[in-house]
C-alpha cells in the first residue's frame, strides 16, 4: 500500500470517530424521549383538565373590561345606562331616554363579546349586588348553579 493511500485510511478513520464523539447515541435519545414522556403524561392531564376553569376566568376578565367600559361611561354622562338602554349602550349611542349628551364617539367598547360558553352577558341596573351588575350564567346559561354552572359577576 501506497504512503498516499496509509495517510488516507488515517485521515477517513479520524474523521469516523470525530463523527462518533459529536452525535448522541441511540440510547441517550431514548431517554430524552423516554423523559419527554413522563413529562408530558403528567402535564397534559392537569392542564386539559382544567378548561371550564380558563373559561371561568375569562369571564371574570370580559366583566372587568365591560365594568371598566360602564365606569367611562357614567364619568361621561353623569349616569350607568338603564336597563332599557342595556350594554348596548357601550357600542351604539342609546337613542332612549336618558338620552347621553357626552357619549363618546367610537364608543366605549368596539365589539360587545359573548361569554366564553356563547351567551350574552346580562346586565342589571340597578343591581342585586351593588349599584350595577354584568354577569353570565355561567356554563349552564341558567341562574344560579355551582361549580362550573354557578353565575360568574362583577360582584365576585
Amino acid at each position: 500500500m501506497s504512503m498516499w493511500a496509509q495517510k488516507r485510511m488515517q485521515l477517513g478513520r479520524a474523521q469516523l470517530e470525530g463523527r462518533r464523539q459529536r452525535g448522541f447515541t441511540l440510547i441517550e435519545i431514548m431517554v430524552v424521549i423516554a423523559i419527554l414522556g413522563i413529562l408530558a403524561a403528567l402535564i397534559v392531564p392537569k392542564i386539559m383538565s382544567r378548561p371550564d376553569e380558563a373559561r371561568r376566568v375569562a369571564a371574570k376578565q370580559d366583566i372587568g373590561t365591560i365594568m371598566q367600559a360602564m365606569k367611562l361611561y357614567r364619568l361621561d354622562n353623569g349616569r350607568y345606562p338603564t336597563q332599557d338602554q342595556g350594554l348596548q349602550s357601550l357600542i351604539q349611542k342609546p337613542t332612549t331616554d336618558p338620552v347621553p349628551n357626552n357619549w363618546k364617539d367610537g364608543g366605549y367598547l368596539e365589539r360587545l363579546p359573548n361569554d366564553p360558553w356563547g351567551n350574552p352577558y346580562q346586565y342589571l341596573n340597578p343591581g342585586v349586588h351593588g349599584e350595577i351588575d354584568v354577569f353570565s350564567y355561567g356554563a349552564d346559561g341558567k341562574p344560579g348553579g355551582e361549580g362550573n354552572d354557578a353565575d360568574v359577576g362583577s360582584w365576585q
